[in-house]
């Protein structure tokens, strides 16, 4: 069932019932991308998956990166009804939920910080910076090989060539001038200064075949917050719930459940 929240802004599903669990999708695929693990989610929580803004029917918002926090945040607020709520960011999302909690502290109880990272190398952001330039000059559908590439490794995506279709359909259905801005919002990011700031506990995960945002970036993240641990996925690239649904599914089981 979608529901609309912030004053009408994020289109969301919501499934389930129990304490609010927010999942926050990447920038190179969808809400989709949590349908092989929301079922089993449901059956213990209220799951809420927002279209981020500019993507599906949620409106898209000016000012970077902050500014998408503060509509996510909101919209929050609004899920929770005055509830207490753990977030989940994969990707994008995990930007989203990372840059919320420094600039909300108030929002979530707890966070779940899958393949994202505080700030990227040099090579991450020169990355970004040609995403962003070429989707200007050639349309979304000259990257979308190294979209796809950033996702899954190469014998993922020959084993799964259904899924990869659908998942190369969804990029393609992205906002070119929301994915531009997403990329040059990530090529400038340094969130390392106020990680002290985050003061709840967060469960950081990465695949170990994360090309994306390889694996050095969640150690450097996870060393900066204060109360987190960090979980490395074997086999998985950038989007382990889709990939391994039932290992991404035992990775963040204890964070979930503890008291």
């Amino acid at each position: 069932m979608d529901r609309r929240f912030a004053n009408g802004t994020v289109n969301a599903s919501q499934s389930g019932s129990g304490p609010p669990l927010v999942l926050l999708h990447s920038l190179l695929s969808d809400r989709a991308s949590f349908d092989r693990v929301a079922p089993e989610l449901s059956e213990t929580f209220r799951v809420i998956v927002p279209e981020l803004p500019g993507f599906g029917e949620s409106e898209a918002v000016r000012g970077g990166l902050a500014a998408v926090a503060d509509r996510i945040a909101g919209a929050i607020n609004d899920f929770a009804d005055g509830e207490d709520v753990i977030v989940l960011g994969n990707g994008y999302g995990g930007f989203v939920a990372l840059q919320m909690a420094i600039r909300h502290p108030n929002t979530a109880t707890r966070l779940i910080l899958a393949d994202c990272g505080a700030a990227f190398s040099e090579p991450g952001r020169e990355a970004f910076r040609n995403m962003a330039a070429a989707s200007r000059t050639r349309g979304l559908s000259a990257i979308t090989d190294v979209a796809m590439r950033r996702l899954f490794a190469p014998e993922f995506q020959e084993a799964n060539p259904d899924l990869m279709r659908d998942r190369r359909e969804a990029f393609l259905r992205t906002d070119p001038d929301v994915f531009r801005a997403a990329c040059e919002a990530l090529a400038e990011l340094d969130l390392r200064p106020q990680l002290g700031q985050v003061k709840i506990p967060v469960l950081v995960l990465v695949g170990e075949q994360d090309e994306a945002t390889p694996p050095p970036m969640s150690h450097e993240m996870a060393a900066g917050l204060p109360q987190a641990r960090l979980k490395i996925i074997p086999g998985c690239a950038h989007v382990p719930q889709l990939q391994s649904p039932r290992v991404f599914l035992d990775a963040i089981g204890d964070f979930l459940l503890q008291s």
